[in-house]
């Protein structure tokens, strides 16, 4: 491990926005579970969280843009997020925070009707069939994601992988699920009515697939289990 990525680590265990149980922690009554609003941001905001957020762009630009909700980044590698947190408390963004932990046990760490909202942005498409239990968008995710979700709550899906876009979709077709908004190129002059917030940020991995000429898609669908 490099010396930077040290660095980062420790840093993380100071920085008060950063929450990162152990896997035992985690699974075994977990103490924020259920008590988010609570014990962490201390409001009754609806809480959105951005799953395998990378380095936190969107979760810092969410948050900056929205005072009235709170954000969650979650990604299992800290020395990455570490710029997210960093951000947050440099501008004293009070409303985000950055959760390490592997998604697959994300119903561990919330309880159910605790999230409003949930964003994936620029996974990894996992394209192998072998890999296929390792998409976020797969069935058994999406049954972890509809236990926090809200009855009314959401997930967003924007990615530079036609091959993720497709699966969703079939995915969201067959086990009934909603969509609400579906596009394969959010920047197509046709696509003015897309959120801005889908827009108007870019991770960095978007900014170097734009400059590669790839199109991005963007799937906004309501799980009805």
């Amino acid at each position: 491990m490099g010396k930077d990525k040290i660095r980062r680590f420790n840093e993380n265990k100071t920085f008060q926005n950063v929450v990162q149980p152990t896997r035992e922690e985690a699974i075994n009554e977990f103490t924020l579970k259920g008590n988010w609003n609570k014990k962490f941001f201390k409001n009754d905001n609806p809480i959105v969280l951005e799953l395998g957020c990378g380095k936190g762009e969107y979760t810092v630009a969410m948050a900056r843009r929205d005072k009235d909700r709170n954000f969650i980044g979650v990604d299992i590698k800290g020395s990455r997020f570490w710029r997210g947190a960093k951000t947050c408390l440099d501008e004293g963004i009070e409303n985000a925070g950055f959760l390490r932990t592997q998604i697959e046990i994300i119903d561990h760490l919330f309880a159910e009707n605790e999230v409003s909202e949930i964003w994936i942005t620029f996974p990894d498409p996992q394209i192998k069939y072998r890999r296929t239990k390792h998409r976020l968008t797969d069935p058994e995710f999406l049954r972890r994601y509809n236990t926090i979700l809200k009855p009314e709550g959401t997930v967003n899906l924007k990615t530079d992988s036609e091959f993720l876009h497709g699966y969703t979709h079939g995915v969201i077709h067959i086990e009934g699920h909603e969509v609400i908004r579906s596009t394969h190129d959010v920047y197509h002059p046709d696509h003015s009515d897309i959120p801005a917030i889908v827009t108007e940020v870019q991770t960095y991995y978007e900014s170097k697939f734009l400059e590669e000429g790839k199109k991005i898609t963007y799937i906004k669908f309501q799980l009805k289990y």
